[in-house]
């Protein structure tokens, strides 16, 4: 990870025509602009185009950045930001299958694992997109409540209710999903 004072150099030379040297923001911050544009489309093929549609606009828009922030928040908001608009524009439902099939000779604690899992994931998915990715950067990706707020455009004091509700939701989800579980059995 780079420093902010490395940081604002490179962002520096970039906005004096060394263009070249973006190559290395890019480099740094791929997988997390991926992982955000991901969670937001649920789909590799549109998570990449909205990825590089993010970095192409960052660089675009550079000469605009203003320091009081790192460099990754600002970016994450156009991944955020790129990712919605992507997702309202091309309205498109796709069913993950990663854990439709089970495979002989897993253990108990796998296969229990994975129950969790899939249900985790079905009450994310009820959630609304705000909502699911304020979770999804705090808790799994462990951004602190600035980060987050920042990232999409929020006051802390907003975010922290935003996240504290969205627990809420997804605790209710889970019990109704787990109820109507437990009545298939």
């Amino acid at each position: 990870m780079i420093t902010v004072q490395e940081e604002n150099t490179l962002i520096d030379r970039i906005l004096a025509g060394e263009k070249q040297l973006y190559a290395q923001l890019v480099d740094q911050y791929k997988s997390y602009a991926f992982t955000i544009a991901f969670k937001i489309t649920e789909n590799k093929a549109d998570a990449e185009e909205v990825a590089q549609d993010a970095f192409i606009k960052a660089f675009h828009y550079l000469k605009g950045f203003k320091r009081g922030a790192r460099f990754s928040t600002w970016l994450y908001r156009i991944v955020f930001n790129t990712a919605i608009s992507h997702k309202r524009k091309n309205k498109r439902v796709f069913q993950s299958i990663d854990h439709t099939f089970n495979h002989a000779g897993e253990t108990d604690n796998t296969l229990e694992k994975e129950d969790k899992s899939i249900f985790i994931d079905q009450a994310l998915n009820k959630l609304n997109e705000a909502d699911r990715l304020s979770l999804q950067l705090f808790y799994l990706k462990e951004f602190s409540l600035e980060e987050v707020a920042d990232i999409m455009g929020q006051k802390i004091n907003t975010t922290k209710v935003r996240i504290h509700r969205a627990r809420q939701r997804m605790a209710d989800e889970l019990k109704s999903i787990l109820q109507k579980e437990a009545l298939t059995l």
